[in-house]
């Protein structure tokens, strides 16, 4: 190869890797310019918001109209655009079985061998889905399943105005993600408190179902804390931090992903991600992210770049779903019910609280945990070092801990998202004064 290409492709591959360190820079970069939502702070579209202050009208009847007006303006129409791509027997490049391919090329006796030889395209791709602004300079709440694999957001607002959206960050364990369009003095929807939701109240869901305009439809809450198991990888393992939704009959469809859970009071109180149908289509009952959850998941994004998540530092099952030869083998009350502790790591934040197998967690921070799920809920709310209080039984005698949480390396450290040299598997030094002088530049 001759000093000219050598040099050319040194060249290039600075570039690459300096544009990809600032690209991961810029991606990653600490939002100082989102605050939360402040207390007291009502935007705009509230300001004719005269609602009862129950939801219902005159008689005792659910009134939507007031509360729909308030939030119907921050349910954003998301589109995207997947580009082609070329995959050689259905997998893209990356994913070729033939360990030659590099070596010999895509035309060679390998390909027989091992599947690498017949090449395809996958075409364009759009899609679209719903989101929920959150703040008034365009930070927007949706499913991560909605915007994962797009090369183009488009966002469209209900007063039709259309922009560029970027990623801000993604968790597919929670299927949420933040995206930003570069707008101010936007409408915005007022978090609720999806703890105050009750089995059999009123809500609304607002979406962009099926490729329609803005679309609000109504049902009650049918249960609570349901976890569906939805969220499983190609080989049937659980992907889902945690799966506690809001249960809905309010009609949702495709579409509608990524869209709110109102309450009568016109706030938000879910994220809309789901639905059980043998069809696609709406059929009964759909599901929502709560809104605790959701506004926590936003705010690490935003700040960290990624979910802090926190851990007990056990492994567990539902007492109520042992079988009474289960329950009698292992000395628990044919009545129990609660967190069944089946083991606690030594090196978990459980352990050295004092809980040991056999216990049985019956509430965090006094909110009462009958399930796995609403033992989930909580947690989620809280980020490694934060302490939170067990009450638990042992031996049918109450006992409390206060329990440090932990991250999944089993230490307090706040974790950050993974850095473009990570996943360059690139070793990266100061360039010193005297090789700086070589190449002509001042330094890098």
């Amino acid at each position: 190869m001759k000093l000219k290409q050598v040099f050319l492709t040194a060249f290039i591959s600075a570039l690459t890797t300096v544009g990809l360190v600032w690209g991961y820079g810029q991606f990653f970069k600490t939002n100082d310019n989102y605050a939360g939502q402040q207390p007291g702070v009502v935007p705009a579209n509230y300001n004719t918001y005269t609602g009862f202050a129950d939801g219902s009208g005159p008689g005792g009847a659910p009134d939507f109209v007031q509360s729909a007006a308030a939030a119907t303006p921050t349910v954003v129409h998301i589109k995207t655009k997947t580009n082609a791509k070329q995959v050689s027997n259905g997998l893209p490049k990356t994913q070729r079985q033939n360990p030659f391919s590099d070596i010999f090329g895509d035309d060679d006796i390998f390909n027989e061998l091992f599947g690498g030889g017949r090449r395809g395209m996958i075409p364009e791709q759009r899609a679209s889905g719903s989101g929920v602004l959150i703040a008034d300079n365009g930070y927007i709440v949706t499913n991560n399943h909605v915007v994962q694999n797009a090369d183009e957001i488009n966002v469209t607002l209900s007063n039709k105005k259309t922009y560029k959206a970027k990623i801000v960050g993604r968790d597919p364990a929670y299927d949420l993600a933040v995206i930003k369009i570069e707008a101010t003095g936007l409408p915005y929807l007022i978090y609720g408190n999806s703890d105050d939701v009750k089995v059999g109240q009123w809500v609304m869901a607002i979406g962009y179902p099926l490729n329609l305009e803005t679309t609000v439809t109504a049902g009650i809450v049918s249960a609570k804390s349901r976890s569906l198991g939805l969220n499983r990888d190609s080989d049937g393992a659980r992907t889902s931090a945690v799966e506690s939704y809001i249960q809905t009959d309010a009609a949702v469809n495709q579409g509608n992903s990524g869209g709110a859970l109102v309450s009568t009071d016109g706030k938000l109180i879910g994220i809309n991600s789901a639905i059980a149908s043998p069809t696609g289509y709406y059929s009964g009952y759909s599901y929502a992210i709560p809104v605790n959850i959701a506004k926590k998941v936003v705010d690490d994004i935003i700040k960290f770049g990624t979910v802090q998540r926190a851990y007990l530092g056990i492994s567990y099952n539902n007492a109520s779903d042992m079988s009474d030869e289960e329950k009698k083998l292992r000395g628990v009350p044919a009545n129990a019910w609660g967190i069944y502790v089946q083991d606690a790591p030594t090196d978990g934040g459980a352990y050295a609280a004092g809980l040991r197998k056999g216990d049985i967690i019956k509430s965090i921070n006094g909110v009462a945990v009958t399930s796995g799920a609403e033992m989930q809920e909580q947690v989620s709310r809280y980020k490694p070092g934060d302490k939170v209080t067990v009450a638990y039984t042992r031996s049918d005698k109450d006992q409390s801990a206060v329990i440090s949480l932990k991250n999944k390396a089993g230490n307090f450290d706040v974790v950050k998202a993974e850095s473009a040299v990570d996943m360059l598997g690139a070793e990266l030094v100061n360039l010193d004064s005297k090789k700086a002088k070589d190449f002509g530049i001042d330094g890098g």
